[in-house]
């Protein structure tokens, strides 16, 4: 499922431009203290179940104390704790009903019980000191429901909490509060701000209800401390959006220009032009890091270009001189052939057929280099270098021409495919053989801390030239065209090489060494 919704998603995702990206992640983080005062209505709920937790409390306090100072109540004993269950507040300004403001007392024709007032007179002094402190309105009724008071007689009993609170059970209601004025002008984003809660309780004396006891208090203001703070507020959010260019602006310099000058640059070197810039100093370490990367493949882009026009005009040249000769022998023979003598006709084709021998022997060195130049290194690859050199050395080896090969005993598999490797050494014996040596050895030197082997190469025959050091891995070049040299030979041991993760160089000054061969080792 998650596969699939991801699927889904990458399926419809819009392109953007990372500076979209960017200002709107931005935008949002921006915007999270605006998406959190949504939530502030979850708060504000708790605050109004906090109220009537607080209300039930009270009344609980003073229903208690009611039915301990009623006339003729008899001593209570203190409860079971197991017993003791504690009320959960059931309002919620989401889903309780919003009743109109309490109504005044009824006026009634019976007076207040005579208990009740007593009563009530007796709580009087507990309940005017709860009242100012926690600023609740107290009223006691008795079991008529009428306000136990001969001053400000009347009648409650027809409001639905105060029925409730006579059948015995607990009941907190919403009501509009009449006296509200808003003071701040955020209020109005307040649900509750014009609420009151109101909870009635019953007075229980020996099992039968005998009063109500009616708590009304105003929810806890939510916005009052947010207007108190408006400036700060205000500020804030300032700050915010001032903070939002400032990051906007450090993330265009560090991270949208930097990759917009690279892609600029992209689409130069596509075209041929090397346009690079150098990195911003705004820009993240990652971006100059990118720019370092491109910088190297620039360059190895253009060295590989040079190579490839180099590589043309060579190839240009040594086909040219054996197809210029085969042409020549062509025309000769079709102005002159009936007329020609044997020998020399024969002479003619003879030197025809040796440039078209060339082209043969060409082309093939030619697909053997394009095949070393494209090979991989291959991680799975292993090779022996110890059965290598002693088959070859078997293979190559007569009485006019010796290979040795000193290998130490336990010598790890090397990283490169044995056939790859097995051409390398069969062309380097080749090169030395073809160059009049009658002996070539191979010294192997294993550096472990390394991961790699090396591998000096020497012979005796006449060496390389001073003048030919630097040319000699060249394509085409050699010193042999007289007897049938190709100069593609080291070309393509380098290649190989390269390709396998190693480098070949020719030895300066190294005991005789021909050529030093690094080759790394199978981990």
């Amino acid at each position: 499922m998650i596969r699939a919704a991801k699927a889904w998603l990458k399926a419809r995702w819009p392109r953007l431009r990372l500076r979209t990206i960017v200002f709107a992640t931005l935008f949002t983080v921006a915007a999270l203290p605006g998406i959190a005062a949504m939530f502030l209505r979850v708060y504000e709920n708790t605050l109004v179940r906090q109220t009537e937790a607080e209300l039930v409390a009270q009344g609980a306090a003073l229903a208690a104390a009611a039915e301990a100072m009623w006339p003729g109540a008899a001593e209570r004993t203190i409860p079971d704790p197991q017993d003791f269950r504690p009320e959960v507040p059931t309002i919620d300004l989401s889903s309780s009903a919003i009743l109109p403001e309490r109504p005044a007392p009824q006026t009634t024709a019976t007076a207040p019980e005579p208990e009740a007032v007593a009563a009530a007179r007796a709580l009087a002094p507990v309940a005017a000191r709860t009242r100012q402190v926690t600023l609740s309105a107290i009223v006691l009724l008795d079991q008529k429901g009428q306000v136990a008071s001969i001053k400000n007689p009347g009648s409650l009993a027809a409001l639905p909490e105060v029925r409730a609170a006579l059948a015995g059970r607990p009941e907190t209601v919403l009501r509009r509060n009449g006296d509200y004025r808003a003071t701040y002008n955020f209020e109005w984003l307040s649900r509750a701000a014009a609420l009151r809660v109101h909870h009635a309780r019953p007075i229980m004396v020996e099992g039968r209800v005998v009063g109500v006891l009616l708590l009304s208090r105003s929810a806890r203001a939510l916005f009052k401390g947010l207007y108190a703070d408006r400036g700060k507020i205000a500020l804030g959010i300032v700050a915010i959006f001032g903070l939002l260019i400032v990051l906007s602006g450090v993330l265009s310099r560090g991270i949208v220009r930097p990759v917009e000058a690279l892609a600029r640059a992209s689409r130069a070197l596509a075209s041929g032009r090397q346009e690079f810039p150098d990195p911003p100093r705004t820009a993240a370490i990652e971006i100059q890091a990118l720019y370092a990367d491109f910088a190297r493949m620039a360059e190895a882009i253009e060295r590989r270009s040079r190579y490839l026009r180099d590589f043309a005009h060579a190839v240009s040249h040594e086909f040219k001189t054996p197809l210029a000769g085969i042409r020549g022998t062509l025309e000769i023979l079709g102005d002159h052939g009936d007329t020609m003598a044997t020998d020399e006709r024969r002479r003619f084709l003879a030197n025809a057929d040796a440039d078209a021998a060339r082209l043969t022997m060409l082309t093939s060195r030619l697909l053997e280099l394009a095949r070393a130049d494209l090979s991989a290194d291959d991680a799975a690859g292993r090779a022996d270098l110890g059965a290598v050199l002693r088959r070859l050395r078997d293979a190559y080896g007569s009485e006019s021409f010796a290979v040795e090969a000193a290998v130490p005993a336990g010598l790890p598999l090397l990283a490169i495919r044995e056939a790859s490797l097995e051409a390398i050494v069969s062309a380097l014996i080749d090169n030395s053989r073809q160059a009049g040596a009658n002996l070539i050895g191979f010294a192997v030197q294993p550096d472990l801390s390394a991961g790699a082997v090396r591998i000096i190469v020497t012979d005796d025959g006449p060496g390389i030239p001073a003048a030919d050091r630097e040319r000699i891995f060249e394509p085409f070049f050699t010193t042999r065209r007289a007897s049938g040299g190709s100069g593609l030979g080291l070309s393509i041991v380098k290649s190989l090489i390269e390709a396998a993760g190693g480098t070949l160089r020719l030895a300066d000054g190294e005991g005789g060494a021909s050529f030093v061969l690094t080759l790394p080792l199978a981990r």
